[in-house]
């Protein structure tokens, strides 16, 4: 089947005399190109957005939101309100808002009412959140309210899996000594609070059938004390490994700068996130949706932005 782009639906022309097995074929091309897509530093020219209107008015718009995240692991949304009711309800187009101890959708700033580093003014390297869950957060949602008083607070956003497949590339080795080394963590330092997951899990993690990757667990700061080695051994090599993933996640072309601005919010899945030093006064809002629910939206939405090309699709 040869297929070409006709307005907002494709033109087909049959290769076979079996119709139906054009269309399973057609199904198949536009399930890859829909797949996720490696970017650098050049995302910056072309970062994926698409309008809060659309988005809060139609089906359609929560699709392409969601396939925008899919594809490349984070979506910007452009003309929201800069309010935490409306930021909520955007959210909320994708799926309920997870609680967890920091609450369901919370507003913050660097006041260090709670003891964790996003309410500090310091510096954080790129780095995956809730890695203390035994499910860690699927989406998450970040929105600046307002921004005062100062500089800095600049966020970067780094793509884990193109990461993770360069050092595949570079050093299969290390490759895998993160994706069996078991890493302890844990969330404490608050009353009441001590968080850890039924089991420590590896930085690199599979799919238990296909063997894809399908979740990276990155965070200095989370990490507990690491005793879990098998041999001597293991301890030169994963310092080494990570070390070496490290280095890829700092390096020029993986990094994607952007300074958050209100009415802007950032939704992020399996991307990584830092942020500089805040001299600001800053008010922020966040909030995420489990992972297992995450996927699902995700899955379902890709599979209707195949139904919809398919029912658009004009076969010569």
């Amino acid at each position: 089947m040869k297929v070409s782009i006709l307005g907002t639906g494709l033109r087909c022309i049959p290769t076979t005399l079996d119709y139906r097995q054009d269309l399973s074929k057609l199904k198949t091309f536009l399930l890859k190109s829909a797949s996720r897509l490696f970017w650098g530093c050049g995302i910056q020219n072309k970062s994926p957005t698409v309008p809060y209107k659309e988005v809060m008015n139609s089906d359609n718009g929560v699709r392409r939101w969601v396939s925008n995240i899919h594809r490349y692991g984070f979506s910007y949304v452009d003309g929201c309100p800069v309010t935490p009711e409306a930021t909520e309800k955007l959210l909320e187009r994708i799926a309920f808002i997870r609680h967890t101890h920091y609450g369901g959708f919370w507003d913050f700033t660097s006041d260090l009412s709670l003891k964790d580093t996003a309410y500090t003014s310091i510096a954080l390297g790129a780095h995956t959140d809730t890695t203390y869950f035994s499910d860690p957060a699927g989406l998450q949602m970040f929105h600046l309210l307002s921004h005062t008083h100062g500089e800095g607070g600049a966020s970067l956003l780094v793509d884990g899996f193109r990461a993770a497949h360069i050092l595949k590339e570079e050093s299969p080795e290390a490759y895998q000594v993160l994706s069996d080394v078991r890493v302890p963590t844990h969330a404490s330092g608050n009353e009441g609070i001590s968080i850890q997951p039924y089991s420590s899990f590896p930085v690199l993690n599979h799919h238990p059938v296909t063997g894809e990757l399908a979740l990276i667990r990155w965070n200095n700061d989370d990490r507990a004390t690491m005793d879990e080695w098998t041999s001597e051994q293991q301890v030169e090599e994963w310092y080494d490994a990570a070390r070496r993933w490290a280095e890829i996640l700092r390096r020029n072309s993986s990094e994607y700068w952007e300074q958050l601005r209100p009415g802007r919010p950032l939704s992020k899945w399996f991307v990584l996130l830092a942020i500089t030093n805040r001299a600001e006064k800053a008010r922020r809002q966040s909030s995420t949706i489990g992972g297992s629910y995450t996927e699902d939206r995700l899955s379902l939405e890709r599979e209707g932005f195949v139904a919809v090309m398919v029912k658009q699709t004009i076969v010569d």
